[in-house]
């Protein structure tokens, strides 16, 4: 069979992005009496007018990712970093003011948490912040959020009346160790917010809801949480938790002659339960 000539094939380009990733921030204060310190990657994207790039080659729309990269800096430089989810709107809105090819702008970022140790000193802290905001020039989507929080409770948790079947080994519990890995994305119906406080308190709500939900299942208490979120902050509209199940099996020390009543096992993360929901406001 005679291979087409290149070009021949009858397509259309339907759907491209283009922008720069993994751009690595550190922004260091010296204020007088302390520093603050802000941590961040971003990933930025750019939708828009750029099929005569990928069509014909012609550059003339492009801007360079090396030049996205510049810009963080340069903008980081120029304006103070409170929250992440307003430093990505003051991307976004440069970005758009001054590139009239693009049309959307989608900006990622993580931000790795660090905790104070005295007024200038730090330490990692547990978890990252994370923010999404989409914008375009009739408006901007800004969702917030928390990854990797590792949480764990030792009381009021089991796992009872599930499906057996000729393959279920799993026995039946009322008191388990819940370990999990929590992934939560929220987004607000506004984009002027206290966003610092707001993501303090959304963070306070979810570990008091894990704490303290009488837990049948991992699926029960992320439900619990979701509710939880959306019934005490107006400004959420929606919520999304991932909470995989990280396993602690009980260790049989029966062939030792001992007994083992909940309290030596072997913690496991392969392979995990995965859990995962969304919840929206009626």
């Amino acid at each position: 069979m005679d291979t087409p000539p290149t070009g021949a094939v009858d397509s259309v380009l339907v759907a491209d992005k283009y922008g720069k990733s993994r751009v690595r921030l550190m922004k260091l204060v010296r204020r007088a009496d302390r520093h603050n310190l802000k941590e961040i990657t971003l990933e930025i994207l750019f939708q828009g007018d750029f099929a005569s790039c990928y069509e014909a080659g012609d550059n003339s729309k492009i801007l360079p990712t090396d030049t996205i990269k510049n810009t963080v800096y340069v903008l980081a430089r120029k304006h103070e970093i409170v929250a992440i989810e307003e430093f990505a709107q003051c991307l976004i809105e440069h970005f758009l003011n001054n590139n009239p090819q693009v049309s959307e702008v989608r900006v990622e970022m993580t931000e790795h948490l660090w905790s104070r140790i005295n007024s200038t000193a730090f330490t990692r802290a547990s978890g990252k912040r994370t923010a999404v905001v989409t914008g375009t020039r009739d408006g901007m989507t800004i969702d917030a959020g928390i990854g990797d929080l590792l949480i764990l409770r030792s009381a009021g948790s089991g796992f009872e009346g599930y499906i057996k079947d000729q393959y279920t080994t799993l026995p039946e519990t009322s008191d388990r160790i819940f370990q999990t890995a929590l992934l939560a994305t929220w987004r607000y119906k506004s984009r002027s917010l206290n966003f610092n406080g707001h993501w303090e308190r959304i963070r306070e709500t979810i570990l008091d809801t894990f704490a303290t939900h009488p837990s049948r299942s991992v699926q029960h208490t992320l439900h619990a949480i979701g509710k939880q979120v959306l019934a005490s902050f107006p400004e959420v509209v929606e919520i999304q938790l991932t909470m995989p199940n990280k396993h602690a099996l009980l260790v049989d020390l029966s062939p030792f002659g001992l007994d083992n009543p909940n309290e030596i096992f072997l913690p496991t993360d392969e392979p995990s339960g995965y859990i995962e929901a969304k919840l929206v406001r009626r």
